[in-house]
């Protein structure tokens, strides 16, 4: 019987990305405003135009593209089907894709969004996932299982910037915060893997974030970057102890300089070029 092909994981994946191409994330978020500011209708043919030129204009200049789910999903199954005409562009151009859905929810539900975003061979199947883990970390196992049986990855929902996500993110979970016991998880799940864990953290950029990352071993999605406030020196401070990839997220600021794919590109290079002698040291694998 001959043995089934090695997968390379999501984490040696990623690792290689941002060797190649730097650490910035690129968001793909079709909202209405930006829509208007392309020339484009809002509508599933508008969301198309623009979301097909964005991966056309940024795979091989980021690590990873994130297309926020919601956006599409606004324009009913007509938008979810660009959604996979989107998803099977990056797959063509060779880019890593983490979509942005933050599904959470337990048992067999947990399941059903891990077969739609993580299971090989599905038309919504992605490199990585964004989860939720407020219904406790134990929660995601089926999605975790399903993602490392496939090698992708998830990036687990820790310390957001939103101010009300205070009062639960920062509430006591036997001596440390309950952000800082997702970060925990997430560093077990990591542990012994080389070069790079597959579960990674979403950490807002905009504000101090009081965690401990230095035994994470996987990567730290960070956005906030640009339109949202946050500079590439204060993600080069905040982030200074990562053991893993920083990966500095940014939509509206890269966005805006659509639909033309080289202002698109250039605009990518500079961000590039902005982040390589902060967050770009502190980003690098170990």
């Amino acid at each position: 019987m001959t043995s089934p092909p090695v997968v390379a994981t999501f984490g040696a994946r990623l690792a290689d990305a941002v060797a190649a191409h730097g650490p910035l994330c690129a968001g793909i978020d079709p909202h209405r405003e930006l829509l208007a500011d392309w020339g484009l209708a809002d509508d599933p043919a508008g969301l198309e135009r623009f979301a097909r030129t964005a991966v056309a204009a940024l795979a091989g200049e980021v690590a990873i593209l994130k297309p926020q789910s919601a956006f599409f999903e606004r324009h009913g199954s007509a938008g979810v089907a660009v959604l996979e005409r989107v998803l099977a562009d990056a797959r063509e151009a060779g880019v890593l894709v983490l979509l942005d859905v933050k599904r959470g929810d337990i048992g067999s539900t947990m399941g059903g969004y891990a077969d739609a975003y993580l299971a090989d061979g599905g038309p919504l199947a992605a490199d990585a996932i964004t989860l939720s883990p407020y219904l406790g970390f134990g929660s995601l196992a089926p999605a975790l299982d399903v993602a490392a049986a496939t090698g992708r990855g998830v990036f687990v929902l820790a310390r957001t910037s939103n101010p009300d996500g205070a009062a639960v993110q920062l509430a006591d979970s036997a001596g440390r915060t309950v952000a800082q016991s997702m970060v925990d998880a997430a560093a077990a799940a990591n542990a012994g893997a080389d070069p790079l864990g597959s579960v990674g953290v979403v950490v807002g950029a905009t504000r101090e974030h009081g965690l401990v990352l230095s035994g994470l071993n996987g990567p730290v999605l960070a956005p906030g970057l640009g339109a949202q406030g946050a500079t590439p020196a204060e993600l080069a401070v905040r982030f200074a102890g990562v053991a893993g990839v920083v990966l500095p997220s940014v939509s509206r600021s890269l966005l805006a300089n659509g639909p033309d794919q080289g202002a698109l590109r250039s605009a990518a290079r500079s961000w590039q070029a902005e982040l390589s002698d902060g967050i770009g040291q502190a980003g690098a694998t170990r």
